[in-house]
């Protein structure tokens, strides 16, 4: 690894069908290419990070204010895992260090960092943690993961992604060739450019952005009371205890009252008018 190696990948347990839409909203532009069954990855197409203000020890300060490429990535893997059913691993590496940060939904994101020479810089307790949020075997691949915690003067730090990567194969992880930790970020673009399969992920707009705000609420843990059979239930029985309700404040004359049934009266309308305007959006993008 040298000073100049700095790069980043974003392994997400999704097929590329699922990934796009969310990745839109990252307002980066990137390449996504399929990296396995139920994978892919996310090749990052600029730069916006710096190595601690230098681009390498003793440069120069990099320009624009730009940010660690652990801390860049990591945000962009908190981001797209929020509101998302599916996990995100994005993979750094600088010349300095090397590790990963993994994001789950709302969770406190994890993450594990290697000094250059292999030498494990965080608690052993993340890696485990890691096992358990992405559904590896808690024997076999905990056994593997933990020894990447352990000190061997002979494993530097893309020796320890390249093992991570070993373990996530065998839950489907299946990276183009050329992709790999340690390589630059020029690299690693030019090679998942000319993967037949590449896609280049853009800002698509704010109307999208809505919509896949929506979609990922709906398809997430809130979805059923959102939209369908169990919302439309709900926002009934808010309809039908608002109108007693705000009658019954208004024969007490008790503002209070009144508050509280309207309240409930227009979450019931709003629920019905959200569900039938959805229905009629997706059957109109149908035809």
């Amino acid at each position: 690894m040298t000073a100049t190696s700095v790069g980043a990948l974003l392994l997400c347990r999704a097929d590329p069908e699922t990934v796009r839409p969310v990745a839109r909203l990252l307002r980066e532009r990137m390449l996504l290419v399929p990296a396995g069954d139920d994978w892919s990855v996310l090749v990052p197409e600029g730069k916006p990070w710096r190595k601690d203000g230098h681009e390498g020890t003793g440069g120069t300060p990099a320009e624009g204010g730009a940010e660690p490429v652990d801390r860049v990535v990591g945000g962009w893997a908190t981001a797209l895992a929020v509101g998302s059913t599916w996990p995100v691993l994005a993979l750094w590496w600088d010349g300095d260090r090397s590790g990963y940060t993994l994001a789950s939904g709302f969770r406190r994101p994890v993450g594990y960092t290697w000094l250059a020479d292999g030498t494990p810089a965080a608690e052993e307790e993340a890696m485990r943690t890691s096992a358990v949020r992405l559904g590896l075997d808690p024997v076999l691949d905990v056994q593997a993961l933990e020894a990447l915690t352990r000190v061997d003067p002979d494993v530097d730090a893309d020796a320890r992604l390249r093992g991570l990567l070993a373990v996530l194969t065998r839950a489907g992880v299946d990276l183009p060739t050329g992709l790999a930790p340690g390589e630059p970020a020029d690299r690693l673009r030019s090679v998942a450019g000319i993967h037949p399969e590449a896609e280049q992920i853009e800002w698509a707009g704010r109307l999208a952005a809505v919509r896949v705000e929506l979609d990922a609420v709906e398809s997430g843990s809130l979805g059923p009371w959102v939209r369908g059979p169990r919302a439309r239930a709900v926002a009934a029985a808010q309809v039908v205890t608002g109108v007693p309700l705000t009658l019954w404040g208004v024969r007490r004359r008790s503002g209070g009252w009144i508050a509280a049934g309207l309240v409930l009266l227009a979450q019931g309308l709003l629920g019905f008018a959200y569900d039938r305007v959805r229905d009629t959006g997706e059957a109109g993008a149908g035809r």
